[in-house]
């Protein structure tokens, strides 16, 4: 509230206003209180304006106080006999502030801005894509079932269906440039660290059997009858997600990797790094690719497919140490019943020329990692045992199958006996695998402590971890667009998704797991009481919605939030934070 005089030169009062909003959603003012006659307020106070002023503040002060106390308290009428009115929708989520936030410190506002200048199209691109983003992490479906769900933000669409369809196209032939200024932007909130790159691929079905663009029969990751397509991810040393493409589904993996590391290099300005990835990307070529420009790599390697000369030395237990340690360890002298020795890692290296390269192969040796290995193949011979005793002795393409432990043996027939297959377990086959129980190998140009090119190594499970939330928490697949750009549009809204949910677990400080973050957002529901009125929270305060409030800077947990409170927090949610940084 504040102090007006108004009136004619001889005839002037003295007010307090009060600012209000109106139902349109406009600020306006009005009276709350009149003073008094401004000639008769000053001699009042001996003809002192500037004390007579002083003491009009001190009321409105007053007031307000007053007013604020009294509206701590709300009272809302219901009525038993009315209806509430058709078709109106009364839940809402308030999660998807906490998404809205990162979105617009990640300036995905002013991104749409510039495409929409390229462009010229008159839809809200940024509203689309935002609102996409929402739908993915919060209620992963069709584009169609998207735009239904959106209906239920506090702040619904306001364009059309047809709209997004549009809006797919321009987002999928601006995907290179909405990446590089994801990148740049997101160093806002959180300092990329790109010494490592890691980097992987999976594939993705369709509700469809017929092949079209870049939609083709290949190797399925989930062994499905149904065309794919390939996406090709980069992750940074921190879990971020830096880059992505979709290639054709039957093209070989290998040769994903080396258009998008360019487009990495030549948009991102990151040349100098730390290439990871597993052996199936790990070519000789892409290892050389790897080895110009201060750059350099750490890969997986098979011991299975190392020269005979090289596995037995690989595998010859002499000549292992602890990191740190110069000692050589024989690992048939371990005790591995002692808990610090099972669950230690050993290692040797092994120096490789590989055309004209020369590498280094760091073989590891876990006690733990052997148990682990031993249990699963106990179970797979069992399950092989009741193949045997079944019938049941079909062998998939998958190298996991149990069906491998399985041996097939012909016995000829004398004379009128037939001739007799017999199916047992393989103990030849099983040996071969035993071999290799508790070995891991990474090969590297690198001359960094054999330690630290472990430690490189053993966050690939990171991207692995990327690509299992998009599938199955963010249902990334089956793909249910068509057209190959809606299809790379698709994943494009996928990608920046899983970026927003990474950045958002660093704002928790990493306290919490995918589970607990999306069951919270997902749940946090508002109850709208009446259109006159305002909200009430529906769902359970926790440990969880009280952190999330606290990084982004609202609240949501109150009994009862007014519409003009609700407003002044989504305003809040779109506004750049002025603790980050500006361009």
């Amino acid at each position: 509230m504040y102090v007006n005089i108004t009136g004619s030169a001889n005839n002037k009062d003295v007010y307090i206003y009060q600012s209000y909003r109106k139902e349109n959603g406009k600020t306006s003012s009005r009276i709350y209180r009149k003073l008094g006659k401004f000639n008769d307020l000053l001699a009042r106070f001996d003809g002192d304006k500037d004390k007579m002023i002083a003491w009009a503040k001190e009321e409105a002060a007053k007031d307000t106080a007053a007013y604020n106390e009294q509206k701590e308290k709300v009272s809302v009428e219901f009525s038993p006999t009315a209806r509430i009115p058709l078709d109106e929708e009364r839940n809402f989520n308030s999660g998807y502030l906490c998404l809205q936030k990162l979105c617009s410190e990640l300036r995905i506002d002013n991104i749409c801005r510039n495409i929409r200048n390229r462009h010229k199209f008159k839809y809200d691109l940024h509203a689309i894509l935002t609102d996409l983003i929402y739908a993915r992490i919060l209620s992963p479906s069709s584009k169609m079932s998207s735009f239904s769900y959106c209906q239920s933000l506090l702040e619904p669409p306001k364009y059309s269906l047809q709209n997004i369809y549009r809006a797919l196209s321009i987002m999928a032939e601006e995907a290179d440039y909405i990446q590089g200024e994801l990148y740049r932007d997101s160093n806002f909130l959180h300092d990329r660290n790109t010494k490592i790159l890691y980097y992987d691929c999976t594939n993705y079905y369709f509700e469809t059997e017929e092949e079209s663009g870049g939609r083709k029969y290949g190797k399925s990751k989930e062994h499905r009858p149904n065309p794919i397509v390939t996406m090709g991810l980069f992750m940074d040393a921190d879990g971020l997600p830096l880059a992505f493409d979709i290639y054709p589904g039957n093209q070989n993996e290998q040769l994903t990797l080396k258009p998008l590391e360019n487009k990495v290099i030549r948009d991102f300005d990151c040349s100098e790094f730390i290439f990871c990835s597993d052996a199936g990307l790990g070519s000789a070529k892409n290892r050389f690719l790897n080895s110009f420009g201060n750059r350099s790599y750490v890969i997986t390697h098979s011991l299975k497919k190392l020269k005979k000369e090289e596995r037995e030395i690989a595998l010859k237990p002499t000549q292992f140490r602890l990191p740190g340690s110069d000692k050589m360890i024989d690992l048939r002298t371990l005790d591995e019943t002692d808990e610090n020795v099972f669950d230690s890692v050993y290692y040797k290296e092994l120096p490789i020329v590989t055309g004209d390269m020369d590498e280094t192969l760091i073989v590891t040796y876990s006690p733990k990692y052997r148990n682990y290995q031993r249990k699963v193949r106990t179970r797979q011979i069992e399950h092989a045992e009741k193949m045997i005793e079944s019938g049941k002795k079909r062998r998939s393409k998958n190298p996991n199958d149990p069906a491998r432990f399985i041996r097939k043996t012909s016995v000829t027939g004398d004379g009128e006996i037939a001739e007799k297959t017999i199916y047992e377990l393989d103990p030849k086959r099983i040996r071969e695998e035993e071999m290799y129980d508790g070995f891991y190998a990474v090969i590297t140009n690198l001359e960094e402590d054999p330690a630290e090119v472990i430690k490189i190594n053993r966050r690939r499970w990171e991207i692995e971890e990327n690509f299992r939330i998009m599938k199955s928490e963010f249902e990334a697949r089956p793909v249910y667009v068509q057209r190959d750009d809606r299809i790379k549009a698709h994943f494009l809204t996928c990608y920046i998704s899983l970026l927003v949910y990474r950045l958002l677990e660093k704002k928790l400080d990493e306290e919490y797991t995918c589970s607990p973050i999306l069951e919270t957002l997902r749940g946090m529901q508002m109850t709208l009481l009446s259109k006159e009125s305002g909200y009430i929270p529906s769902y359970k305060r926790t440990k969880l919605t009280d952190k999330l409030h606290s990084v982004f800077g609202f609240r949501t947990d109150f009994e009862f939030i007014s519409k003009s409170t609700m407003r002044s927090i989504i305003r809040s949610t779109k506004q750049l934070d002025s603790t980050i940084k500006k361009k």
